[in-house]
């Protein structure tokens, strides 16, 4: 299966009026809209905070991103895609979508069990920044800071890509054409066919600078962005680009989901 620019852009379209006029369907299961898994390392469900007690405090206050997502999704934050102990999947049979934002870097267990979510007919879309740039009021090394590098290289691997990074790209937001809406990035990766996968662009369709990357794993779909400074604060004209970019992104990998 080939994934062209205009299929990818008629999936596009397709998804936003989907999600605007049906959400998907699931209104039908008692859902007024469709359940979005959402594991990452990012302040996105809550702001940083040093304890419990200062993290309920805030959540009244969400940042933008999680505003964005809640106007489309219900969103179920997750800590762990598989149960340790068995490696059987946990909470991605309540999922409609799954969106992985800059997460920890997957178990074996994990792995295993996303790549058969997937295969099964899950669409997952995929920010893994190989240097992040957002501020983070954590020291390096503190384990509540965010993942300063994606490290997903297994399971990017048996979805027949892998990401690159040039350490002599300068610095500093720019952003990048798409047949949609801008895409903002800074340092970002770029993706590519995995060594030993001579027809996986068969399967994927690279494009805007290879730092997109969309492809169809058997019954589901796989988006990957090489790149999370969409996800930054700002705020005007700059958030405003930021969320309808996100939102794009959103319709593209989701909008023919549907468990």
């Amino acid at each position: 299966m080939r994934l062209t620019r205009n299929k990818l852009t008629i999936l596009a379209a397709a998804g936003v009026i989907a999600i605007a006029l049906a959400g998907w369907g699931l209104a039908g299961a008692g859902r007024s809209k469709p359940v979005l898994g959402l594991f990452t390392t990012l302040p996105v469900y809550w702001a940083e905070a040093a304890d419990m007690s200062e993290m309920l405090n805030r959540q009244a206050q969400p940042g933008w991103v999680r505003g964005a997502l809640e106007d489309r999704f219900e969103l179920l934050p997750l800590d762990t895609l598989a149960a340790p102990e068995s490696g059987t999947a946990r909470d991605l049979d309540d999922i409609d979508a799954l969106l992985l934002a800059q997460p920890r870097a997957l178990s074996p267990q994990e792995n295993v069990v996303l790549d058969d979510w997937v295969r099964a007919g899950g669409h997952v879309l995929v920010f893994a920044d190989p240097m992040l740039t957002a501020e983070s009021r954590f020291a390096i090394g503190d384990r509540r800071r965010p993942q300063d590098v994606a490290l997903l290289s297994p399971i990017l691997g048996r979805w027949g890509l892998e990401m690159h990074f040039d350490p002599e790209q300068t610095g500093g937001e720019r952003m990048i054409a798409t047949d949609t809406a801008p895409l903002p990035v800074n340092l970002a990766g770029t993706l590519h066919p995995a060594d030993g996968f001579p027809t996986s662009t068969e399967n994927c369709w690279i494009a805007y600078d290879r730092i997109f990357a969309q492809c169809a794993i058997e019954a589901g779909m796989a988006t990957v962005i090489a790149d999370a400074a969409v996800f930054e604060e700002a705020e005007g004209a700059q958030r405003a680009a930021r969320a309808e970019a996100l939102e794009w992104l959103t319709a593209s990998a989701f909008g023919s989901a549907r468990r």
